[in-house]
């Protein structure tokens, strides 16, 4: 059920893109391998509910919540800085709540926590050694936990992304590297026009 929520929330960056704006897009650039080795996942957990994919459409959805670690990383204490309020982080739970209740799937904030590291907010990107450090030393939880990160997104590989995400095909590999990582102003009420409703 993860593995559709954050297939969902891959969706959802870019359709909630709006013409017009300053480009920003998904960090997500799945390998051939990558993209097999998820749908083979997701065949898998269909089997295992009784599912196949030509089925998928037919199926009834059980309720699942979902605990939530929100992991905000800022290089200040300003708002322009990353140091997001308590308030976006709830919309953007209410946001995801909206969207998925529909399919029996609910979020859980668990907790949240402030780091200041400006490599981190600046450069982490994916696969790059800032992303490896935050989400080694921040990451809460199992395969069943959603940790979500916020940064800035301004150098490196992670310049001008909207967000990305791990593959849940990928968690027993590298479990620490779970997790969604979006850019801080994306956030319902968030200063990136266009971008800002939540996802």
């Amino acid at each position: 059920m993860l593995s559709f929520t954050v297939t969902f929330l891959l969706g959802a960056i870019s359709a909630f893109a709006a013409p017009g704006t300053v480009p920003r897009g998904c960090g997500n650039s799945p390998t051939v391998g990558q993209v097999a080795k998820a749908e083979a996942q997701f065949v898998k957990e269909l089997a295992a509910q009784g599912l196949t994919p030509q089925s998928f459409g037919n199926f009834t959805a059980t309720a699942t919540n979902i605990p939530v670690y929100f992991h905000v990383i800022r290089s200040g204490t300003s708002l322009s800085q990353g140091n997001v309020p308590n308030s976006q982080i709830s919309n953007q739970i209410k946001a995801m709540n909206s969207a998925y209740a529909s399919c029996g799937i609910s979020f859980t904030l668990s907790g949240t926590d402030f780091t200041t590291n400006a490599n981190w907010f600046n450069s982490a990107g994916p696969d790059n050694s800032y992303q490896s450090a935050m989400k080694s030393t921040l990451h809460k939880g199992g395969a069943g936990t959603l940790n979500i990160y916020s940064v800035g997104f301004k150098s490196g590989s992670g310049a001008g992304l909207l967000g990305y995400a791990t593959f849940p095909s990928d968690y027993s590999s590298d479990p620490t590297d779970d997790g969604v990582v979006m850019l801080y102003s994306s956030l319902p009420g968030g200063t990136t026009t266009n971008y800002n409703l939540g996802y």
